[in-house]
């Protein structure tokens, strides 16, 4: 479900930012072919991917704990700390 959920948000972040997948594509130096298979399924996407897409489309990844209030985000968290 999380896979199917990945290609819906590319998708959906792509779109709203007036982009084709070719435009997408050459933003990233990926091939058409590669953002449709990520957008359906048929190829997953690992993370620094779906980082340089969504920034490309003007959002940043970001993971918020409701407990704390705490945000994390890939430009305030060190990735060597992981």
């Amino acid at each position: 479900m999380v896979k199917i959920m990945v290609g819906k948000i590319l998708k959906t972040m792509r779109r709203k930012s007036n982009l084709s997948q070719e435009q997408i594509g050459k933003l990233i130096g990926y091939a058409k072919n590669t953002i449709s298979q990520y957008e359906n399924e048929t190829r997953n996407a690992d993370f620094d991917t779906i980082e340089k897409i969504a920034n490309e489309c003007g959002y940043k990844i970001l993971f918020y704990n409701e407990e704390t209030n705490d945000t994390l985000t890939t430009t305030n968290i060190n990735r060597e700390e992981i």
